[in-house]
């Protein structure tokens, strides 16, 4: 199932699929779109492991108020780094695999992986500039 994405450069609606081999970009002016999809168990490997760029996943739950309060951030994140990083949100109270895989002690849980490898973890909200910057000193240069 794809999701429909507004281009941030023209407007242009767009249709995302949350697997996929190469990097989405508009239709209409080729500019990058973000990258913001929800994974579960059975979709993980799919969606986030063999992403063609780093994924940033977001371990949450419905009932935490820091994950509500961190989750318009990092989509902030994947819009400003449209283009080289993925968000990939995963409820842990929907994820009780991915969830003991990652050992999610607490929610929110943020990764940063490459390859399927875990490049970078934290756990915890923090501001949008924060994130941004944790993100960019894992991404490849």
């Amino acid at each position: 199932m794809a999701d429909i994405v507004a281009c941030p450069a023209c407007g242009q609606r767009n249709r995302v699929r949350p697997a996929a081999t190469g990097k989405p970009v508009c239709g209409k002016c080729r500019a990058a779109l973000p990258w913001i999809v929800d994974a579960g168990d059975d979709t993980f490997a799919e969606v986030v492991e063999k992403s063609p760029m780093p994924v940033l996943v977001d371990m949450w739950a419905p009932w935490c108020g820091p994950c509500r309060t961190v989750g318009p951030a990092l989509e902030q994140v994947a819009r400003d780094l449209a283009g080289r990083v993925k968000l990939v949100k995963v409820n842990v109270d929907n994820a009780p695999a991915l969830s003991r895989r990652f050992s999610v002690q607490a929610v929110p849980t943020l990764m940063v992986l490459d390859g399927g490898q875990v490049k970078a973890r934290q756990a915890g909200a923090a501001p949008a500039t924060a994130l941004r910057r944790w993100v960019e000193q894992v991404l490849p240069a």
